[in-house]
């Protein structure tokens, strides 16, 4: 048995190939698809920046309830009236000078 090596033959040559271009393919997937990492991150931001809005929204609207709960018929802040009259109409008092 000596000088006899064992030499693969072509099937088992294109058995490699594929299962190298299969795992190769797997990889890509699993990075770039649809469901890979690198979707994962983009869609991390995205939830971050959906936050992010909502907080800035939720705050706004807890403002404006509170201007609108001020300005309702159970409570009635005078200042505020006054100053809501004074943007919307453009009033002012007579003893009031305007500088512009």
């Amino acid at each position: 048995m000596t000088g006899q090596y064992f030499r693969p033959g072509l099937g088992s040559a294109v058995a490699l190939a594929i299962v190298l271009m299969l795992g190769g393919y797997f990889t890509f997937a699993a990075v770039q698809g649809d469901h890979g990492l690198f979707r994962r991150v983009q869609i991390d931001a995205e939830i971050r920046a959906l936050e992010a809005e909502r907080d800035r929204l939720a705050a706004e609207l807890a403002r404006l309830e509170n201007l609108t709960a001020r300005l309702s018929d159970h409570w009635l802040d005078l200042d505020l009236l006054d100053e809501r009259a004074r943007d919307v109409l453009g009033v002012m008092r007579a003893d009031e000078a305007v500088i512009r």
